[in-house]
């Protein structure tokens, strides 16, 4: 763990990338030679290509400090993952390639249209391209496509991934799966080998966001080995999997079987996609900037240290891009005294959030203060502040916590557990930085830190949670699709409880957030929606189940070989991998 004195030098290197980023702004987007020698220019990636290029060949080299959650397209929720994913995984409609808030629109992939829409908004009707294969040259049919789809309902086995498909399609939970059932989900028909019908049993406007996530992937039957399919997915895209080790390296070829004229939306422009998982997150840097790879598989930002290196020195190679993620700390609802809302509110009036922000980068490098329990560019964002958080510019008001405290009969505090991941950068920091924070109301904290790649099987797990006896998981959190659905269902409705791969991790269990849910969702009009998200909102922050810090930014390295790099909002604003390609 990192001691006071190294914090300091953290918050000293915060100050010199901020002071860096604002004496650079100006730099316009560069030369965009391409030539491997420069980068293209400061947020020369930021809404537009950076060195835009139809070449083809060459090795892709990603880094990331944690592996994919899952390889299984049906198990993946990291964002990064279904990011990657875009190389080997196909849907019925997927999203644009093009920068910024463009990339949100949804296009036909597996499908010629996207959905022909009848029945009052409940029925889906898609056709599929002709030319589909599978990387063994057999046809991809839409049976397959219900197949993968069904496959999430699996849930004793195919762990982890959204929930929405189940939810939406079978709300009564009467199916079991394609293990257990071998009559099929029956709220999807196949009449024939290029024809899929999705008939819901109540309208959901964003149904065809939940069909462009990864959990939308067709599986060919075949060739599902279950839980051990993360261990060799079978390509639809691109690219095949060749080698995958575990939490150590990942490399994809080129699926000679793939045909570009089936596939309007990937590039494929390199020959293969190499990645190296390494949990030294300053190594990493190192290497990104010496040229060794090419992008950071993660995409959550780089380091203090190398951001200060980046910025002084390289910053023709950096993008401050801005994403669609929360910081927060998740205040665990089963685990004494948070089962009381006084003693939760404790925390927000404890917590010094400027601190929070400095320790992670400053707003300049790191984002702004949050108040809202919902991202600025998400319908049900709002100026609410309750506890006055953005009124006092972040800093604690130890008195009003005080008397929460005894408003909860703890007048002399408590003590609890708070879990940060220690491969994500400033995670662990943050938490100490809170520890500390929260001392002087005498409220005790002892940190744990765990690997990210573990959160899934640890915080996402309530009985492990309970075992352990955390009170408070520190986190960071984007949408899966851009509306109030897609950001806030997974964090605050009751009925997305799950055993394992659980992201509800205050575990809130109120059926009025569950009705605001199933209101909002049913408005097709999304400004009515998002007043109904507002009142959803404003419920969490009264109860104090979930507390917000930042909105945030992140510096990223783009390596000069990168060609056709943009950051694009339909993935929080990381780059869109499938578009990458490299000078050879």
């Amino acid at each position: 763990m990192p001691t006071v004195s190294s914090k300091r030098r953290l918050t000293a290197g915060a100050a010199l990338v901020v002071a860096a980023l604002v004496t650079t702004t100006a730099c316009g987007s560069g030369d965009g030679d391409g030539d491997g020698g420069k980068g293209a220019g400061y947020n020369a990636a930021l809404n537009k290509v950076a060195n835009a290029s139809k070449k083809k060949g060459g090795t892709l080299k990603m880094v990331g400090k944690q592996d994919l959650d899952s390889a299984d397209p049906q198990r993946a929720y990291y964002g990064m993952s279904w990011d990657f994913m875009r190389f080997y995984t196909r849907q019925l409609v997927s999203y644009d390639t093009k920068p910024g808030k463009a990339g949100t629109k949804l296009v036909p992939d597996l499908a010629t249209s996207t959905a022909k829409i009848t029945d009052d908004g409940k029925t889906y009707t898609y056709k599929l391209r002709d030319g589909l294969t599978w990387e063994d040259g057999s046809k991809l049919t839409s049976k397959d496509v219900k197949y993968g789809i069904e496959r999430a309902w699996a849930t004793d086995t195919i762990t982890g991934g959204p929930g929405y498909i189940r939810q939406t399609l079978d709300p009564k939970k009467e199916y079991k799966g394609p293990y257990k059932d071998k009559g099929g989900l029956k709220a999807i028909e196949t009449p024939d080998d290029q024809t899929i019908i999705f008939k819901l049993p109540k309208r959901n406007g964003d149904f065809e966001q939940f069909l462009a996530m990864p959990t939308g992937s067709p599986v060919k039957e075949a060739k599902d080995t279950k839980a051990k399919y993360t261990q060799r997915p079978f390509s639809s895209g691109p690219y095949k999997f060749q080698t995958y080790k575990s939490n150590k390296k990942i490399v994809l070829v080129r699926n000679d079987k793939w045909k570009k004229s089936s596939d309007p939306i990937r590039a494929a422009l390199p020959d293969k996609i190499d990645v190296t998982i390494s949990a030294n997150l300053e190594e990493n840097d190192k290497k990104l900037m010496e040229g060794d790879f090419d992008v950071d598989l993660n995409g959550t930002g780089m380091t203090q240290s190398g951001r200060v290196t980046a910025v002084s020195d390289h910053r023709a190679n950096v993008d401050n891009m801005h994403t669609s993620f929360v910081r927060y700390v998740a205040l665990i609802h089963t685990a004494k005294p948070f089962d009381n809302e006084h003693c939760r509110k404790a925390v927000f009036y404890a917590t010094d959030f400027a601190s929070l922000q400095q320790t992670r980068g400053g707003k300049v490098a790191a984002g702004d203060i949050a108040n809202s329990t919902f991202p600025v560019a998400i319908p049900g964002h709002s100026d609410y502040d309750p506890y006055g958080v953005l009124k006092r510019k972040g800093k604690p008001d130890l008195a009003k916590a005080k008397d929460e405290l005894k408003q909860c009969k703890m007048p002399n505090g408590f003590s609890t557990k708070l879990t940060a991941r220690n491969n994500n950068p400033g995670e662990v920091d943050a938490a100490e930085a809170l520890q500390a924070q929260l001392a002087k109301a005498n409220i005790k904290v002892d940190v744990d830190a765990l690997d990210g790649a573990d959160t899934s099987s640890i915080t996402g797990s309530p009985s492990v949670v309970k075992k352990r006896g955390y009170g408070m998981t520190m986190s960071g959190w984007g949408p899966d699709f851009p509306s109030g659905q897609g950001y806030a269902q997974p964090l605050f409705d009751s009925r997305f409880l799950n055993p394992t791969g659980n992201y509800n991790e205050s575990q809130i269990k109120d059926k009025k957030i569950d009705g605001l849910f199933d209101k909002a969702i049913a408005e097709t009009d999304p400004v009515k929606a998002g007043e109904v998200y507002k009142e959803l909102d404003k419920r969490i922050l009264d109860q104090a189940d979930w507390m917000p810090f930042l909105y945030e930014k992140n510096i990223t390295w783009r390596g000069s070989r990168l060609t056709n790099a943009y950051m694009s909002d339909a993935y929080n604003g990381r780059y869109d991998y499938v578009s990458l390609g490299v000078v050879k």
